[in-house]
């Protein structure tokens, strides 16, 4: 199987995505159709799913010739990144790491067992590899091998260590995480703003620096731009939560306060 993502990175392409928190299968339908998406992330992290939501959220990527990405938390992540592979998603975002120890933890774990990788991912049957075990072993540990690995840096001491950390072997990807790392330094976002630039830009100059490439989470083309002007080619564009909230808030609110000031 294909892996768009890992043809993208390997190419030098840019990539835009969006995150999904909903496990209907036509809400990704839906944004894929636009055709405005490289890509989409399923908000594991965050929302509900059972293993069949997996299966489903990758196949509606590969009717539309898109990739997909997982978000998985930090306690249970070897076992959903490694079904979420088998089902046929093409890269894992890890979060919550701190030390370069546990990046390279979670790389091994996702990485095929063969001499050449020193991994502990096995040979599970399941989408990836057609079902039945008819894939040569080392065919399936090349495609396996292609699974794009990319980790939030959203803690102090993640920061401390981001020379070690981009540059360990098999870390694709990163992406500067605010709140976390406000929370770990014990500040408020809104009262840091200058300080959390400093520290985002570094993350990509570092990252760069190192052949891995950051990815960041934009809201508008005018930071998009920002962002491109540092170097950056990998764009997340805001979630389907942070969507519906701003048509929620905004035009439903004004249609609202319009309703309640019309005399009866």
């Amino acid at each position: 199987m294909l892996n768009k993502m890992r043809e993208k990175l390997n190419e030098g392409k840019a990539t835009v995505n969006t995150r999904i928190w909903s496990t209907w299968p036509t809400v990704v339908e839906a944004a894929a159709s636009t055709g405005n998406f490289d890509y989409f992330e399923f908000l594991a992290e965050y929302a509900p799913f059972t293993l069949n939501d997996l299966e489903n959220f990758a196949r509606t990527c590969e009717l539309y010739g898109a990739g997909s990405m997982i978000k998985v938390d930090f306690q249970n992540r070897f076992y959903v990144a490694q079904k979420a592979a088998a089902c046929g998603f093409q890269a894992v975002l890890f979060t919550d790491h701190e030390t370069p120890e546990q990046v390279k933890d979670s790389i091994e774990k996702l990485s095929p067992k063969t001499p050449e990788d020193a991994g502990r991912f096995g040979y599970p049957n399941g989408r990836w590899i057609g079902y039945h075990p008819e894939l040569k072993q080392m065919d399936y540990a090349a495609m396996n091998r292609s699974l794009v690995k990319a980790f939030m840096i959203e803690k102090k001491e993640a920061m401390d260590h981001i020379e070690e950390i981009c540059s360990i072997p098999g870390v694709d990807m990163v992406q500067f995480g605010p709140s976390d790392y406000c929370m770990s330094r014990g500040w408020n976002c809104a009262d840091h703003k200058a300080e959390i630039q400093a520290e985002q830009e570094k993350m990509i100059q570092v990252a760069l620096a190192h052949g891995v490439q950051p990815r960041v989470e934009v809201g508008s083309l005018e930071e998009a731009e920002y962002y491109k002007n540092l170097g950056v080619k990998h764009f997340c564009i805001l979630d389907q939560m942070d969507i519906l909230m701003a048509a929620w808030t905004g035009t439903c609110g004004d249609v609202k306060k319009m309703a309640d000031a019309i005399e009866a």
